[in-house]
C-alpha cells in the first residue's frame, strides 16, 4: 500500500470514530495569523474534555497524524494542508478564573483554560489589580500555545510565572478508568526558551498562573506600554511574529538586517522591511513562499555569519526536506 492510501485510510478511520464532530477538509490555514495555507483533512472544535476524549479515541483507532490548533500565532500551513486531524482548541476550553481576594499564603494564582486569549488574560488580570502578566498582552496566541512554546516577551515569559499544567495527550492509548488529563508541575515540563517538553499531540486543557497583587491602575499602565511598545515597532499584516529564535548572545532580527535582508521578497512573500525576524504573506498569497523565504534567509544568514539560525514557526504538512531547510527543530 502506498503512503498515499495508507494515510487515506486512516483518515476514513478516524472519520468513523468523529462522526458528525469533525468537518472534512476544513480550511486551517485560514485560522492562523498568516491567513494562508491549505486545509486539514479533519478538523474538531474541540469545545471541551468529551471532545478531547473523542480525539483521543480516533487517533488510537486510526494511527491518524494529530495537529493540536490554538489561535494559529505561530503556525504555518503548508498549501497542500495537513493530512490529519487538526484538533482547535477554542473557545470551549477558553474559560478565565480569577482569583478573589484575601489571598493565599502563596499568593494569588491565575487559571485559564488552554484556549483562552493571552492579552485577554494579561487586561483581565490587570483590571483585577493582579500583576506579572503584563507582557502577555503583547502576544496574540493561546495560553495553551504559550505553553507549549514557553511564549515571552518584555523580560518575562511562561516559566516565570506558571505552575502547572493540565495536559492530554491525545496520542496516548486509551485505557479504562484512565480520564486522559494529567496534571503537571511547571518544573517537569522543561521550559526552555521558547520551548518545552511538550509533544505535537500533547494539549494544554489548562493552566495555572502566578500572579502579584498590585495597584490595578499602575498595571493597566503596564499593559498599555506593552501595547505601544508593540504598535511602534512591529509590523501588521499576516505575520505570525518572530520567525527565528534569537541565537545566545545575538537577535536574529540583527542578523538578517546586517546580511541585507530587509524587505527581500520571494513570490508572494517578503522579510518586513519595519522589523527583520519578521515574514510578511501578501493577501492570497502562498505559505510555500513564506517557508522558501525562510529557508533561503537563513541560508544567506549563515553564508554571511556563520550563525544557522533556528525555525521559530510551528510547521504543518510540509515534506521533510522544506522543514530542513528553514531549520525547523
Amino acid at each position: 500500500m502506498s503512503a498515499a492510501a495508507g494515510g487515506a485510510r486512516a483518515v476514513e478511520a478516524a472519520a468513523r470514530v468523529l462522526g458528525d464532530r469533525a468537518r472534512r477538509d476544513a480550511p486551517l490555514g485560514a485560522r492562523t495569523t498568516y491567513r494562508v495555507g491549505g486545509p486539514a483533512a479533519l478538523l474538531l472544535e474541540a469545545a471541551g474534555a468529551g471532545d478531547l476524549a473523542l480525539a483521543r479515541a480516533a487517533v488510537a483507532a486510526s494511527g491518524v497524524p494529530v495537529l493540536v490548533v490554538g489561535r494559529g500565532s505561530n503556525l504555518l500551513v503548508a498549501a497542500a494542508g495537513f493530512p490529519g486531524v487538526a484538533v482547535v482548541v477554542g473557545e470551549g476550553l477558553g474559560g478565565i478564573d480569577l482569583p478573589a481576594s484575601p489571598w493565599p499564603a502563596a499568593g494569588p494564582v491565575v487559571r485559564a483554560g488552554g484556549g483562552a486569549s493571552l492579552p485577554v488574560l494579561a487586561r483581565r488580570a490587570a483590571a483585577a489589580g493582579l500583576g506579572g502578566l503584563a507582557w502577555a498582552v503583547g502576544i496574540p496566541g493561546s495560553v495553551g500555545g504559550a505553553v507549549r512554546m514557553n511564549a515571552g516577551g518584555h523580560g518575562s515569559d511562561v516559566a516565570a510565572v506558571l505552575v502547572r499544567a493540565g495536559v492530554v495527550d491525545l496520542g496516548a492509548e486509551p485505557r479504562a478508568g484512565d480520564a486522559g488529563e494529567v496534571a503537571v508541575d511547571a518544573a517537569e515540563l522543561s521550559l526552555g526558551y521558547r520551548s518545552s517538553a511538550l509533544g505535537a499531540a500533547q494539549v494544554v486543557a489548562w493552566a495555572e498562573l502566578a500572579a502579584v497583587p498590585r495597584d490595578a491602575a499602575a498595571v493597566q499602565a503596564e499593559v498599555e506600554a506593552v501595547v505601544a511598545w508593540r504598535r511602534d515597532h512591529q509590523p501588521g499584516g499576516q505575520n505570525a511574529g518572530s520567525v527565528f529564535s534569537n541565537p545566545p548572545g545575538d537577535a536574529a532580527g540583527r542578523l538578517v538586517e546586517a546580511a541585507g535582508l530587509k524587505g527581500f521578497r520571494l513570490g508572494s512573500a517578503a522579510v518586513s522591511g519595519r522589523h527583520a525576524n519578521f515574514v510578511q504573506a501578501d493577501p492570497g498569497g502562498s505559505a510555500d513562499d513564506v517557508l522558501a523565504l525562510a529557508a533561503e534567509v537563513r541560508r544567506r544568514v549563515a553564508a554571511e555569519t556563520g550563525v544557522a539560525l533556528a525555525l521559530e514557526l510551528r510547521l504543518a504538512g510540509f515534506t521533510a526536506q522544506a522543514r530542513e531547510e528553514a531549520g525547523a527543530l
